[in-house]
């Protein structure tokens, strides 16, 4: 190690830790076996490119700080006999820039160390559901559910529906929806939609309003991130499942053939229960992948609690009784309470806004840093 480290001795070791994590996702992308495992090939390149940047910032400090020591060696043998005075006066004059390259390079370093974990989280699964307001809230949850449809398309992100309850018989017919699971997956899903648990609120006249009056209305949006599942161990003994003919509204049957799945986590009472597919091969995958989602949120939950009891928060959890957004439809904003700013309503619901993305993951950037 070079000497005048800019970072503690604790934030090198796990810089060293993640370039040698680094260089072993690019070997494991390397290995055939991998390669011909789409989903697991898809999982290595996010985990790989999500600390990239982080490695190549802190190989790059490593190297200037080895240029620095040169440069110093070279200025102190000049006062030796024979020294290079013409080379000690050049290293005089390049060294303040290749310090100020040392300490902007480690300030990058840290700063993208402190979201690593969330970048290589590539898989979300997003429930969303109305609240408060009747037909228009399930109205509102379909919109929403909507915009992440389009906010996943600009970003070149897979957008899967694994659950959907439609509203009342008025909200269905305009796309409304009384809850939903999505599966949405691609690089930096998790960085990104982690922001946006908890409940957003919408002032507009509704559609089912004939007064013209404004209504407010709340949808509540929680994102679980997807763990491998060498993230989370779940015994299969500790897991009732029961196969059972899709149900439709008033419980009656929808089919004859049993391909319903339901789970039951016996330790916490965590249910799942999937029907979407007319396969029960395909339901019972996607019942597990949601049971384990589940889970492992309830388990941040608990380390979160450990590291900071004076904070309702967590990384990649938000409070979901708390309004984090409101949609004014008046004055075309939608507010992020947040960071009390306004940003373009249109663009926020075309899920084209990327200022207000950068502007979220900047602000809790800025708090992770300010808590090492």
């Amino acid at each position: 190690m070079p000497s005048d480290a800019p970072l503690a001795p604790a934030v090198l070791a796990k810089l060293d830790e993640l370039a040698a994590r680094f260089d072993g996702l690019t070997r494991d992308l390397d290995d055939p076996a991998v390669a011909a495992d789409f989903r697991r090939a898809r999982d290595v390149s996010i985990r790989r490119a999500a600390i990239e940047q982080v490695v190549a910032d802190y190989r790059r400090m490593l190297a200037a700080m080895r240029e620095a020591d040169d440069l110093r060696a070279a200025i102190t043998q000049a006062g030796k006999p024979g020294g290079d005075r013409d080379l000690a006066e050049m290293a005089r004059e390049d060294l303040p820039r290749v310090e100020a390259e040392i300490e902007r390079l480690g300030r990058s370093a840290i700063g993208r160390l402190v979201n690593a974990d969330d970048q290589a989280v590539g898989s979300v699964m997003l429930e969303i559901r109305a609240g408060v307001g009747g037909d228009e809230a399930a109205l509102w949850a379909g919109d929403l559910l909507a915009m992440y449809q389009k906010r996943a398309a600009h970003k070149g992100w897979s957008f899967e529906p694994l659950e959907l309850s439609e509203g009342g018989a008025g909200a269905a017919a305009s796309g409304g929806v009384k809850s939903a699971v999505v599966n949405i997956a691609g690089p930096g899903v998790w960085a990104e939609l982690l922001h946006e648990a908890g409940t957003h609120c919408v002032k507009r006249v509704p559609a089912t309003e004939t007064q013209g009056r404004i209504h407010t209305s709340t949808a509540t949006v929680a994102a679980l991130p997807e763990p491998e599942e060498i993230d989370l161990r779940i015994d299969p003994n500790d897991v009732m499942e029961d196969i059972t003919t899709a149900q439709g509204p008033g419980g009656q049957n929808v089919n004859k053939v049993a391909t319903a799945v339901h789970l039951i986590h016996k330790p916490t009472g965590v249910e799942v229960r999937m029907q979407e597919s007319k396969s029960q091969r395909q339901n019972r995958e996607k019942a597990w992948r949601l049971l384990r989602a589940r889970l492992y949120e309830l388990e941040l939950q608990k380390r979160a609690a450990e590291r900071a009891k004076a904070r309702n928060a967590q990384i990649g959890v938000g409070d979901r009784a708390e309004r984090i957004r409101t949609y004014r439809y008046k004055e075309g904003q939608a507010v992020d309470h947040r960071l009390n700013k306004a940003f373009n309503l249109g663009d926020v619901l075309a899920g084209g806004c990327d200022d207000l993305a950068e502007a979220l993951q900047a602000e809790e950037t800025a708090r992770r840093l300010a808590e090492l």
